[in-house]
């Protein structure tokens, strides 16, 4: 997977003690509706942790830029929306795990808690609950790329 770096350099842990991570993380946000792809990225932000550095987002409408991103390695984590029409994220992301050797993590968008089990069927690594809540979405967010910090190897 691609990480961009604006200082050239991974720092030696991505811990939240550790130093700020100064990468550009690239997130994919899919709805076909444009308010939840607002929603999304308004609601994560543009720096979800100090300890993290910025994300930069692509927004996709439809699944064959999903799928193009996803498959190009252009993408570090993807936000798709479970309600997305014709395509929902569920069975999208279900796809993307099943396909694409080196699938970037993703976090699934329900909007009932009750849909949380048909995120874990879709194989996501994290769920959202619409209404967005901005310290909950940043936080999962962060959490999920906490976790590739430490695998992901760094381009330069």
């Amino acid at each position: 997977m691609r990480r961009v770096s604006s200082a050239g350099s991974l720092p030696a842990s991505n811990s939240p003690s550790a130093a700020p991570d100064r990468r550009t993380w690239t997130v994919l946000v899919y709805s076909h509706r444009p308010e939840v792809r607002e929603a999304v990225v308004t609601a994560v932000g543009r720096r979800p942790a100090p300890d993290l550095g910025r994300v930069r987002y692509v927004e996709a409408s439809g699944v064959a830029e999903v799928l193009a991103a996803c498959d190009a390695g252009e993408i570090d984590l993807a936000i798709l929306d479970g309600e997305a029409q014709p395509t929902g994220g569920m069975g999208l992301a279900r796809q993307l795990k099943d396909e694409i050797a080196d699938c970037p993590p993703i976090v699934i968008s329900v909007r009932r808690a009750d849909d949380r089990w048909l995120a874990t069927w879709s194989r996501a690594d994290a769920v959202l609950v619409h209404p967005l809540d901005p310290l909950t979405a940043a936080e999962t967010v962060a959490d999920v790329l906490r976790g590739l910090g430490s695998t992901a190897p760094a381009t330069t």
